[in-house]
């Protein structure tokens, strides 16, 4: 079964975006980002119900995320038997009209921002936790995670196989979106790729990190830690990534992130510019672009080099392909019709 997601964040719906039927029709899934744990209580956006009917109205399965950089209150949520009981129990709740529950805990023992609690034992409750949230809903209703990629995170090297028993919690699991972007962040230290397809070899990362700091490395790293190819969903982001550097850019140390923008306002303001120097990576597939006067480098991604992550994960026998997230997309859906492509 292919799975074509798209996270679809409240907070964009709230603004007056809208998922139209074109988009619908090149997805089967819809993620509904984010219910939250506010004071150990999960809570859903306010305007979620009117959100949910207008998602459900689609016809495609539509999953709740709970969740999100920098959502905490997982970690003491599934501390005990009764906490995980107590948390299954609001899920369930909540998610009576979604057709399942996405877990996006960032992230369990380390890696996530510093101020959200984290313990050691993390990483054997989020597998108790996701098996509890098995159990109660059932063979007919989803349990999916979001689960990282990237090897530079809040406090430095990151391995996400610290964080999760990565085989006994996919085995949990319906499928697993994996995270394969924000390889490049504020974290870095140089100006970098938000998602290369490939290891770089001109990269100044430490190449133990950099064999797997990639779309392919952590496809390959899921896979030997016990991931099935068929469970895995490959991640594409709609969104960019930049930073202060000198020139020439690229792999230049980085003086401070920039907001970049989503793929709509990078292909309305950046492109339409010529200041922008446009260039594209060889080996990273990724195109990139640098503005000498503000010394400015934007690494994003277009449709040529989503269709080729999306090939890649049709090829290698993947499950299918998913974006964070839809709103950040163009009105002529651009990229979303890069992604599925290959799986249609």
């Amino acid at each position: 079964m292919i799975t074509l997601g798209a996270y679809v964040p409240g907070t964009s719906l709230a603004a007056g975006y809208t998922v139209d039927a074109r988009a619908a029709s090149l997805l089967t899934h819809v993620f509904y980002a984010f219910a939250t744990i506010e004071q150990g209580r999960l809570t859903l956006p306010p305007d979620a119900p009117a959100h949910l009917e207008a998602l459900a109205a689609l016809g495609l399965k539509t999953v709740l995320s709970v969740g999100g950089w920098g959502a905490g209150g997982f970690s003491d949520a599934a501390l005990t038997a009764r906490s995980r009981a107590a948390f299954a129990d609001e899920c369930l709740a909540l998610a009576a009209g979604f057709d399942g529950v996405d877990l996006d805990w960032e992230f369990p023992v380390a890696g996530g921002p510093a101020e959200v609690t984290h313990r050691p034992e993390d990483r054997r409750n989020c597998t108790l936790l996701a098996r509890e949230l098995r159990d109660r809903l059932g063979p007919d209703r989803l349990l999916t995670a979001a689960l990282p990629a990237g090897r530079l995170q809040s406090a430095g090297p990151y391995d996400p196989a610290e964080s999760y028993e990565l085989a006994e919690l996919a085995g949990r699991l319906d499928f697993v979106n994996l995270m394969t972007y924000d390889f490049g962040t504020g974290f870095s230290s140089v100006a970098t790729f938000n998602a290369p397809l490939t290891e770089v070899p001109g990269d100044p990362l430490d190449p133990r990190l950099r064999r797997w700091n990639n779309v392919t490395g952590a496809v390959e790293y899921y896979e030997r830690l016990g991931v099935p190819r068929d469970k895995l969903v490959l991640g594409v982001p709609f969104y960019g990534r930049g930073f202060r550097a000198a020139p020439p850019g690229l792999f230049q140390p980085q003086t401070g992130a920039v907001y970049a923008g989503d793929y709509r306002d990078i292909a309305r303001d950046l492109l339409s510019d010529p200041a922008w120097e446009r260039h594209r990576d060889p080996v990273a597939r990724s195109p990139w672009l640098y503005h000498p006067g503000t010394q400015t480098f934007v690494s994003y991604e277009d449709a040529e080099s989503i269709a080729e992550r999306a090939t890649f994960a049709a090829r290698h026998g993947l499950r299918g392909a998913f974006t964070w997230h839809l709103a950040g997309d163009d009105d002529e859906h651009t990229l979303l019709k890069a992604m599925a492509g290959p799986f249609r």
